[in-house]
């Protein structure tokens, strides 16, 4: 999978508080940002969920499971 990276600026306290929610997840910070964001986005209805039929872009097979 391909990704984009992109500079994101938040308070201190914002910053603090999803470093703590990581750790406690047992997740770094990039990671957890995009779980809320996938979360919220899927939510919203602005990202189709997953589909369990779905292939990988690269041709590989998936594995499930």
């Amino acid at each position: 999978m391909t990704r984009e990276s992109f500079l994101l600026r938040t308070d201190p306290k914002v910053m603090t508080a999803l470093r703590r929610w990581a750790r406690d997840e047992l997740r770094s910070v990039n990671s957890q940002v995009e779980f809320l964001l996938r979360r919220a986005l899927l939510d919203a209805g602005r990202l189709p969920e997953p589909s369990e039929e779905a292939t990988p872009e690269d041709g590989a097979e998936s594995v499930v499971e």
